[in-house]
């Protein structure tokens, strides 16, 4: 089954590729390996949740904003090559905008990790990084990249 099949199957709809708003790329390609920009959990340019967590954005919503976040870094993807083109996902690397004391990263980066696995199977399990932020772009709860390593 493609990447483009189990989207469909699971119900799930990328959105169009991101706009750089600075001067950057959302993705490029260096031999084998295409690395992601920082990607936030924007839907439609708004971010789906603004604040720290867990004092502002709860657990289950950062995960959900760490879930459209990598849904807008495979976006940035599907911008450059063909999705189906991914032969694994090598690294996700994951900014979680922490309160004072919050020490539970790696619970929000399970939200894209999750995803991940469940739209590559075993070429979805990689290798990651979940760190915590005094502050984050926008203000936003979450906010990371990818490195894939293509076909």
């Amino acid at each position: 089954m493609t990447i483009s099949q189990r989207l469909r199957e699971l119900g799930i709809e990328l959105p169009p590729p991101p706009k750089p708003v600075g001067s950057y790329a959302p993705a490029v390609v260096c031999g084998k390996l295409l690395f992601t920009s920082g990607q936030l959990p924007l839907v439609n340019g708004v971010l789906v949740k603004k604040g720290k967590i867990p004092s502002e954005v709860s657990i289950p919503d950062a995960q959900d904003a760490c879930r459209q976040a990598v849904l807008n870094a495979l976006a940035a993807i599907s911008g450059v090559v063909p999705l189906d083109s991914v032969a694994r996902i090598v690294r996700l690397n994951v900014l979680v905008n922490s309160s004072a004391g919050f020490c539970e990263q790696a619970k929000i980066a399970n939200g894209a990790s999750d995803l991940l696995m469940d739209l590559f199977g075993q070429a979805g399990l990689h290798s990651r990084v979940a760190a915590g932020a005094a502050e984050l772009p926008l203000g936003s709860p979450v906010e990371l990249d990818l490195i894939v390593e293509l076909k």
